[in-house]
């Protein structure tokens, strides 16, 4: 590969909001296909219950959980919760975040170009 056709991974900004190490936990997250199809269904759906996405996917309640988990915690994918009118307790529904769309749309690599380039213009 001659220097021209080189590949050069985009640096981290010196403030960045996150590590290397937690954009590629998302691209690994996302690496799984009941995790790329969740989140896919998040985007096309919006704010959803675990049983519609199970439903919806085929996958069963137990292992869906799982895989939302791994979502949530590496931030591709938001809890939420909040009381439904004449319900008792709460309503969970989950939600694609902003890295995650970004992560679907883009990638990591065009994610920290990004990110650096709003730090330059912004912070």
């Amino acid at each position: 590969m001659s220097r021209a056709e080189r590949y050069d991974a985009p640096e981290l900004p010196p403030e960045s909001v996150l590590s290397l190490s937690e954009y590629l936990d998302m691209q690994r997250a996302i690496g799984d296909e009941t995790r790329y199809r969740v989140l896919a269904e998040l985007l096309r759906e919006g704010e959803t219950s675990a049983s519609y996405l199970a439903e919806s996917l085929d996958v069963p309640s137990n292992r869906l959980h799982y895989h939302l988990d791994r979502l949530v915690e590496v931030g591709l994918v938001a809890n939420r919760k909040r009381r439904e009118r004449g319900a008792d307790g709460l309503y969970s529904y989950y939600v694609a975040t902003a890295l995650g769309k970004g992560i679907m749309t883009h990638g990591v690599g065009e994610l920290i170009a990004e990110e650096r380039e709003l730090l330059q213009r912004y912070g």
